[in-house]
């Protein structure tokens, strides 16, 4: 029976949401202060990380706490305010990441992992969205053995548990699909199954056309509050009041703010990164997207240059934005790649939105009938968004969902 629904946030995971609620028959309208696909979804790597069946670690190990401390590293660097704010959940985030809490994590992690790309081909092809999206996997290049041994063993064991595909390059296979890179890589993984997108913001926008077309309306409005009336909900905008039976919450890293006015407080804190477009000179190509996986960021040739991607920044969502991560990494980048001029006028921000068991939620809101929740997807928000709007849609459908959805809920906490 169709019903009114209204999903607010349209990055990845809010308009696929939305598109497969559309898609069964529901009246549904897709909220959000800005245009799809313009803030987190928009800054991103431009990955659909099939490869990606554990999520990221705190380091536990001495020697990589030690060689964080200074805070002058290009894969990860912290703000004092922000580490303060979040210490609750980054501390219970280090307890969850190694013995057996991790290894259940990465059982239940992989779960939506491993849907990805079955759930992104159909969104692709409604969309019309082919000419975006490039197929044949990216490389994690290393410059020393000892950790490019140990990752090759993550990469054997993911093969027999979970499917991933992947091939060891030596230099010499590294150069020869790469032969721009600088000199002093030993050799690569090729994770041969992922999916690059040359424009991530444009991927989540053609998805919300397709949203369209299939008679969603899309709102550009901020949300001011959510208020649970008689017969469903009203949500309060900038542009007036708009009432459903069902309201999903996919706001991303703003998730928290707003379920706290309904008296439901979660441990989300944020993960910031930073990216740059520049051009290349001499004529030199990147033909992968590539990450200097020692050094902690990402190189992608995408439609508006090549994209420099850093690592994460622990800071609060709100805090001015520092650039001297980014700098760091195009120092480094610049070794590694022929980079030429900044394309762009100013570095872009954005905010991953990370829970402290690296899980997203997924489901009901508890004691609140007709609200739904889908949030926290850490780094993997524009692969899993998909999968989420799939697996949630049955949910409020009353099916049983194509994956155990108990370790999503968010009573969890």
């Amino acid at each position: 029976m169709a019903r009114n629904i209204i999903v607010l946030g349209a990055g990845m995971v809010g308009v696929s949401v939305a598109w497969h609620l559309v898609r069964r028959g529901h009246d549904v309208t897709l909220v959000d202060r800005r245009e799809p696909g313009l803030e987190t979804s928009f800054g991103n790597a431009g990955i659909i990380q099939r490869e990606a069946v554990r999520p990221y670690a705190f380091p536990k190990d001495i020697g990589t706490l030690l060689r964080v401390l200074p805070n002058r590293q290009v894969d990860i660097r912290y703000r004092p305010t922000g580490m303060m704010s979040a210490a609750g959940p980054l501390l219970d985030y280090w307890l969850n990441s190694s013995g057996e809490r991790y290894a259940r994590i990465v059982r239940e992690w992989a779960s939506l992992i491993m849907r990805c790309q079955e759930a992104h081909a159909p969104m692709i092809e409604a969309a019309g969205a082919e000419a975006l999206v490039r197929k044949g996997g990216w490389l994690e290049l290393y410059r020393t053995r000892k950790e490019f041994e140990e990752r090759q063993q993550v990469a054997q064991e993911n093969h027999e548990r979970f499917g991933v595909e992947y091939e060891v390059l030596d230099a010499e296979a590294l150069y020869a699909k790469e032969p721009h890179l600088g000199k002093g890589l030993i050799g690569a993984i090729h994770w041969t199954q992922p999916w690059m997108v040359s424009d991530p913001g444009g991927l989540v926008q053609a998805y919300a056309r397709s949203f369209a077309e299939q008679g969603g309306q899309v709102k550009q409005a901020s949300v001011e509050d959510v208020l649970q009336v008689e017969g469903g909900w009203q949500v309060k905008t900038s542009e007036g009041d708009l009432e459903a039976e069902e309201v999903v919450v996919a706001m991303g890293p703003w998730t928290g703010e707003l379920l706290a006015r309904l008296g439901m407080k979660v441990p989300l804190f944020v993960k910031r990164g930073y990216h740059m477009h520049y051009s290349a000179e001499n004529e030199a190509k990147l033909n992968h997207w590539v990450m200097d996986a020692e050094k902690g960021f990402l190189l992608e040739p995408m439609r508006a240059g090549i994209r420099l991607t850093t690592g994460a920044e622990l800071a609060d969502l709100n805090s001015p934005p520092q650039y001297k991560q980014l700098a760091a990494a195009e120092k480094v980048a610049r070794k590694l790649f022929p980079l030429g001029k900044r394309r762009d006028s100013q570095p872009w921000k954005g905010a991953r939105p990370c829970l402290p068991d690296m899980k997203p939620v997924i489901g009901p809101a508890p004691d609140k009938a007709g609200l739904w929740l889908a949030f926290g997807h850490g780094h993997q928000g524009f692969t899993l968004g998909p999968a989420t709007g799939e697996l949630l849609a049955q949910m409020m459908d009353g099916e049983a969902p194509a994956v155990d959805m108990a370790p999503f809920r968010v009573d969890r906490f």
